[in-house]
């Protein structure tokens, strides 16, 4: 190269460094835009629940997204899919953690065999009543136990929330349960978690893990004698028709999950993440006083149609003998079990 041409080189006003410099601006106003529109964009999100319309949780989470809807002007919806359109709770956790549905009530009791920390919740009678387990559910403790869902790399799945569902009893289609002795040899489905499927067979029952979407039919066809559950899901999810004799043994207070999809999550701006967390603890509220009505409601049914309501006067005999169970896992979860129970 001559001196004119380093001269005119010179005189051109761009070197390697100023077009650096150039290319990196253009390269943070392409992100700041594709952030933007990303933010700005429209999306509908899918909800999923095994309960059927008008079930307290599908109506409180329904009612989240109108509020959302509202909110955002529309750019952020719900569309919900009730009565197990997209799959029992195996497929459809499966869905939310790669981010095919973005939001998914589900029971703790099945979220257990993915985070362990959240077992302790589903210890046999832990609670002392529905009170005790709303204190939990609205203090600290519930709010560090969401967080360890949130943390969990395995989980894929953001805890945005607790719902009530009541306390799970005994229904079955052989004969009424008044004692514990009535249990035995009886075949009663569970919720796939093996401190569920330890707890029905110390019962002196034999635990069938199953998946929700299953009960009905086992029901009718004999697979199955009995299930647990409270009484909304006995008495909305038709299980009352075939299983007539329904025992308040109160054994288990399993709360619900409202769960997002992490890989759904981590593209939301933070205003609207932190939207979503208001809306979803005024969610938890709302679900708690449709939930009281509804369970009255479910009672009424089950009585009407001619089902047998067992109280338990002495359930002792029940605890005492779930006393394997609790020698079994209870030390692992020792430290929050004390916290809960002294709560």
């Amino acid at each position: 190269m001559n001196h004119t041409d380093r001269s005119q080189h010179r005189g051109a006003g761009f070197n390697r460094r100023d077009v650096i410099k150039i290319g990196a601006g253009l390269g943070a106003v392409v992100a700041t835009s594709a952030q933007t529109a990303l933010a700005q964009s429209k999306a509908v999100f899918k909800a999923s629940d095994v309960q059927p319309p008008g079930y307290p949780t599908v109506v409180a989470t329904e009612n989240l997204g109108k509020k959302l809807a509202a909110a955002t002007n529309g750019r952020l919806s719900l569309q919900m899919f009730p009565s197990m359109q997209l799959g029992g709770e195996k497929e459809t956790i499966e869905q939310t953690q790669i981010g095919a549905v973005q939001m998914l009530r589900v029971s703790a009791g099945s979220i257990g065999p993915i985070v362990d920390d959240i077992n302790v919740v589903n210890m046999p009678f832990l609670f002392k009543n529905m009170a005790h387990a709303e204190q939990m559910m609205d203090g600290p403790i519930g709010q560090e136990l969401l967080d360890k869902i949130t943390a969990s790399p395995n989980a894929g799945l953001v805890a945005l929330c607790w719902m009530n569902s009541g306390a799970r009893s005994l229904y079955n289609t052989k004969h009424a349960i008044k004692t514990i002795a009535d249990i035995k040899g009886l075949k009663f489905r569970v919720i796939g978690n093996p401190i569920f499927i330890d707890m029905m067979n110390a019962l002196g029952g034999n635990g069938v893990a199953m998946g929700y979407d299953q009960v009905f039919s086992a029901l009718q066809t004999g697979v199955i004698d009995g299930a647990e559950n409270n009484p909304p899901s006995y008495v909305f999810s038709n299980h009352y028709t075939a299983a007539k004799h329904f025992s308040l043994t109160e054994h288990l207070i399993v709360p619900e999950l409202l769960v997002f999809s992490k890989r759904a999550w981590s593209a939301l701006a933070a205003d609207d993440q932190t939207l979503i967390r208001k809306l979803a603890r005024e969610a938890q509220m709302e679900e708690r006083g449709l939930w009281n009505t509804y369970e009255q409601q479910a009672m009424e049914k089950a009585k009407a149609a001619g089902c047998e309501i067992i109280e338990i006067a002495d359930k002792a005999p029940f605890q005492n003998a779930v006393k394997p169970v609790w020698d079994k896992y209870g030390p692992k979860y020792q430290n929050m079990i004390g916290r809960i129970q002294s709560a």
